[in-house]
């Protein structure tokens, strides 16, 4: 480690439920209403016309020699997100080896239009490898805030460690980012990893924590519209704790179905309805759109966020879109998950990751995975506890072995990966994944049946939700509560399964060495609370070459 890291879905639906929706908790709607949707994505701000920047800066993508930059003016009053109102406007942005910016290495200009929802971004190049810069922004005499962001090793570097920090699944309804704030707070990321659900779709109230709205979307109505996605990716642009994430070091994101609408596949999702919400494809484009426009996030392959990032020597990591391309999720637990013509990824980005990972020359190769690929199956689960955990996964309550959401319903792709893995003797794959709202420390056996006579082909890290309801929640028992119950159970029946946590919110540090791989999984105190607190629970590692995770007793 280098000296100065040293200082330092809910239930997922499937075809079996009701075709309008997966069942979600429902708040009263009348406390969710808002007079002004559009004008409440926006803060408090003085009744001025001079351009102010209301949703912060933000960074993204490292490469060694480059980082992406972003923000949104808000040119005048009436310019607020998703109102395709205000004038264009010259944003001009500068980036410096310090603060102060006494010592400035790049700066330019662009045109922020409403056609962009006045959101713009500065892909910068020329800038040195593995280092720190600060930037900001700047429209008609106002600045924006200062930020810090990193730039990637050089390809061929020698690097003695990274760390990240890793997230997923942040509802706004359901509570405060205070995990966010806790990982900006550390001052040691090189980059966060967000694995998808950065926003979600759902109108107020119908998907809020334990039946209560913690706070209020904008817009009040589910998001359908193009304008409606802005507004949305707006209001949390407002959240100071993920602002103050963003001002710390840059972010690398994919998105999951929630950027669009539940259990998403590549013709429909369960969380829309085609006709009366318009059409498909419609709403994908909208949706795509926004995020595009909204994240610091370089559009990859046929406009997805399937795409690569080397960290020197010791990493690279492989970005997957699992929305984009999927076939429809299998209603039941029958053959059709094990159908070939199936696929979550898609023929190009199969062969693409199969590619990539083979011809990689790193230490470790990492995998931005949306949704879980370890096997799971629910076992011996009591009724009490069989149909809430069937709720958050999507399983029909009478039990089934899989979540047909995640590569559980798409065995003929994972098959070939693993086997892909193990014939060309691929080493130091760790899938890093989000989407369940629990925490999971997995092997990935080629042959979850027999394992652990079965080999491990690579190794998985799960992190839980920052705020979306997990599996306490749902039953309404004290946190911890489930989790001591049915984790038993689930690694009794999941042999691959090192440690699951069900009932817990909180994020990941992911440290890597040449030597392992180490998550640290941290939990809040309470999601509700804007002043929650932090605190480490477990580590896992996976050490070079034995493709298995094992237990640490301490975090990096």
């Amino acid at each position: 480690m280098t000296s100065r890291h040293r200082s330092s879905e809910a239930s997922k639906g499937l075809n079996s439920l009701p075709p309008r929706r997966r069942t979600v908790v429902k708040a009263a709607a009348a406390s969710a209403v808002l007079a002004g949707p559009l004008a409440a994505a926006l803060p408090a701000r003085a009744a001025t016309d001079a351009p102010a920047f209301l949703h912060g800066v933000a960074s993204g993508d490292p490469l060694p020699d480059g980082i992406l930059l972003w923000t949104r003016v808000t040119p005048t009053a009436e310019a607020v997100p998703g109102s395709g109102l205000g004038p264009d406007t010259a944003v001009s942005w500068v980036v410096a080896r310090d603060k102060a910016f006494t010592d400035v290495v790049a700066k330019g200009s662009t045109t922020a239009t409403a056609a962009s929802d006045h959101t713009v971004k500065a892909d910068i190049r020329g800038l040195e490898p593995a280092t720190d810069y600060w930037f900001r922004f700047s429209a008609g005499g106002t600045d924006s805030p200062v930020a810090r962001t990193r730039t990637a090793p050089a390809h061929d570097a020698a690097v003695a460690g990274l760390r990240f920090g890793v997230v997923s699944c942040a509802n706004w309804e359901a509570g405060y980012f205070t995990a966010y704030r806790h990982l900006a707070a550390r001052g040691d990321l090189d980059a966060w990893l967000h694995l998808g659900d950065y926003i979600y779709e759902y109108k107020s109230g119908e998907y809020a924590a334990r039946d209560k709205v913690v706070r209020p979307h904008a817009p009040a109505n589910e998001i359908i519209t193009l304008a409606d996605y802005r507004v949305r990716h707006a209001r949390y642009k407002t959240d100071p704790d993920l602002q103050a994430l963003h001002h710390t070091a840059p972010v690398v994101a994919i998105w999951d179905d929630h950027e669009f609408a539940d259990n998403a596949w590549s013709g429909g999702a369960v969380n829309h309805t085609e006709g009366a919400e318009g059409t498909w494809s419609a709403r994908k484009a909208a949706a795509k759109q926004a995020y595009f426009e909204w994240m610091p996030v370089r559009p990859a392959i046929e406009g997805t966020t399937y795409r690569r990032l080397r960290f020197g020597r010791l990493a690279d990591l492989s970005l997957l879109d699992l929305r984009s391309f999927r076939s429809q999720q299998a209603s039941t637990a029958s053959g059709s998950v094990d159908d070939p013509d199936r696929t979550i990824t898609g023929r190009a980005q199969l062969d693409w990751l199969k590619a990539g990972l083979k011809a990689s020359d790193t230490t470790w190769r990492l995998v931005g995975n949306s949704v879980m690929i370890s096997p799971f199956v629910v076992g011996s689960l009591s009724a009490d506890l069989l149909k809430p955990l069937a709720k958050l996964l999507g399983l029909p309550q009478e039990g089934l072995a899989v979540n047909t959401d995640q590569w559980d319903g798409y065995t003929d792709d994972r098959r070939e990966l693993l086997a892909h893995l193990r014939s060309n003797a691929i080493r130091n794959t760790v899938f890093l994944t989000g989407d369940i709202h629990m925490a999971w420390a997995n092997d990935v056996p080629v042959d979850a049946g027999t394992y652990p006579l079965s080999p491990s082909a690579a190794t998985e890290f799960v992190v839980t939700s920052v705020t979306s309801d997990n599996l306490d929640d749902i039953v309404k028992v004290p946190e911890g509560t489930v989790s001591a119950i049915a984790a038993p159970v689930i690694r009794a029946a999941n042999r691959h399964v090192h440690w699951v946590d069900t009932d817990r919110h909180g994020y990941g540090v992911l440290d890597i060495t040449a030597e392992r791989a180490q998550l640290d999984y941290y939990v809040l105190s309470d999601r509700t609370s804007p002043n929650a607190t932090s605190a480490w629970t477990r580590s896992y590692r996976t050490r070079s070459g034995t493709q298995k995770v094992e237990r640490t007793y301490d975090p990096v």
